[in-house]
């Protein structure tokens, strides 16, 4: 007996069938939408994009931390140790070329007085002996020193001897007068002790002539004009002030513990 099987007889077949086939369209559409476009992603982009943009802010963050272009140089202080002038972002500078026979050594008093006054506020004096005008410096390094803090009881930082003019001079005085740097004080030194003035930044603000005396109203008053400006946070001035703050509460912290251990028990 022949069968007679068809989709007309059997309704609930053809339903089945629909259904089965519209499952497994919508499956095949999923898979295919989550198959990337040929090329590049877009969520690859986005995830380029932003990494550029990291890359861009942290070269922008470096940038900034390592601007101060006065203070980019490396030194043999008077002992013959090398610094690293940037221990001093933060401060305001005043660098200065010395000479120990000169007419205007007696303004290593004035300049002594100076940092005495304003060196907790964020003064820096930086001394650079030179031997460039009318060799008025002629002495070592050690008999230098043994002038200057004898006869004048300087405090303030000293270098070793460079030559701040002519085809020897030395890097950070080629940076501080040479036309091309990014400031408007350049041009040759004119004579021992013309004292160059650096704000917070590390930027060269203010140039004196040999002749300005320490205490000259001019001179103190750009002084004090930079120090009431802001301690830039990224500074090395800013990181010491924080670390002496911070031990100063952890002393505080410990003796007022041990205070309270050698109270005596009140009287019952």
């Amino acid at each position: 007996m022949r069968s007679r099987f068809s989709l007309r007889t059997c309704p609930r077949l053809l339903v089945l069938i629909i259904v089965a086939g519209a499952g497994l369209g919508a499956s095949t559409a999923t898979v295919r939408a989550d198959d990337p476009p040929k090329g590049e992603s877009g969520s690859r982009k986005v995830q380029k994009k932003a990494k550029s943009e990291k890359d861009a802010k942290k070269g922008s963050e470096s940038e900034k931390k390592t601007k101060m272009p006065a203070l980019k140089f490396k030194m043999k202080d008077i002992d013959g140790k090398k610094q690293d002038l940037r221990q001093y972002e933060g401060n305001v500078v005043v660098m200065v070329n010395v000479a120990s026979k000169c007419g205007l050594t007696p303004h290593y008093e004035g300049i002594e007085k100076l940092y005495e006054k304003y060196k907790d506020r964020g003064l820096i004096v930086l001394g650079f002996p030179a031997n460039n005008f009318g060799g008025q410096e002629p002495g070592t390094d050690e008999e230098i020193k043994e002038f200057c803090t004898t006869k004048f009881d300087v405090t303030f930082p000293m270098f070793s001897k460079v030559s701040v003019k002519g085809d020897d001079i030395c890097p950070l005085y080629k940076y501080l007068t040479d036309a091309k740097s990014d400031h408007k004080f350049t041009g040759d030194i004119e004579w021992n002790f013309a004292k160059i003035l650096v704000n917070r930044r590390g930027e060269v603000v203010g140039r004196f002539n040999p002749r300005t005396s320490p205490d000259d109203e001019k001179f103190i008053e750009a002084i004090e004009s930079q120090l009431e400006e802001p301690i830039p946070e990224d500074s090395a001035l800013a990181k010491k002030l924080k670390k002496e703050e911070k031990a100063d509460g952890k002393n505080g912290d410990d003796e007022s513990k041990s205070a309270r251990r050698k109270k005596p028990a009140a009287s019952r």
